[in-house]
């Protein structure tokens, strides 16, 4: 079925946060005796087992979290452009994403609110995800069933099998950590699997 509604998830899909997550990391870790770079190969040796790299090594390590350095964040490359595109060929775009507050202030300060149709994320809406709640009140906002959205996000857990189980047709985008974890930890939900947000262009 072609769908009509292209929800998109926000950090390591739309937005680089790798910097950020360095940059918070290096700030957590100061004063601890541990080295940036030994905890950064746990971060990767977890995310490559499925496991969310950055929030499990602060719970394997005792660390405490200090504030998110968000001027680190950056609209990938071809974000843009391949918005743009989607846009012209007729889709309907969404935000369904756990970000703190301003979400839209911060997708407009990129350039990028413009080619969204409504912003659903965590923050606002109080419920995150994997809970099928934002899903279905993403599906509401957007006025369309399950069946004809596709969920497009760099977290299997988040993204794609809560999706997938709305009955949401699935993009997984191999960004950041995710580009750690073997393709067969998707199990068959995800329609497809790509490595840049470009390729969606080849895909719809």
């Amino acid at each position: 079925m072609t769908p009509k509604w292209l929800f998109f998830d926000v950090g390591s899909t739309l937005v680089d946060e790798s910097a950020a997550y360095d940059h918070r990391l290096k700030d957590m870790l100061a004063g601890t005796g541990l080295r940036f770079e030994e905890v950064d190969q746990m971060r990767t040796q977890f995310a490559a087992q499925g496991i969310d790299g950055n929030a499990e090594v602060i719970r394997f390590f005792g660390l405490k979290k200090t504030p998110w350095p968000s001027g680190d964040e950056v609209p990938f490359a071809d974000a843009e452009d391949t918005l743009r595109y989607l846009k012209e060929r007729g889709y309907k775009l969404g935000i369904l994403a756990n970000q703190a507050p301003g979400t839209a202030d911060r997708l407009e300060n990129w350039g990028l609110l413009q080619y969204f149709d409504f912003v659903a994320a965590s923050a606002e809406l109080g419920v995150k995800k994997p809970d099928p709640a934002i899903f279905k009140k993403a599906l509401a906002m957007a006025g369309c069933k399950a069946v004809d959205a596709v969920m497009i996000g760099d977290r299997l857990d988040n993204d794609i099998i809560p999706a997938k189980a709305l009955g949401m047709q699935t993009v997984w985008i191999r960004n950041d950590l995710a580009a750690c974890q073997c393709v067969d930890l998707e199990n068959n939900v995800a329609d497809h699997i790509i490595e840049r947000l470009s390729a969606l262009t080849r895909i719809f």
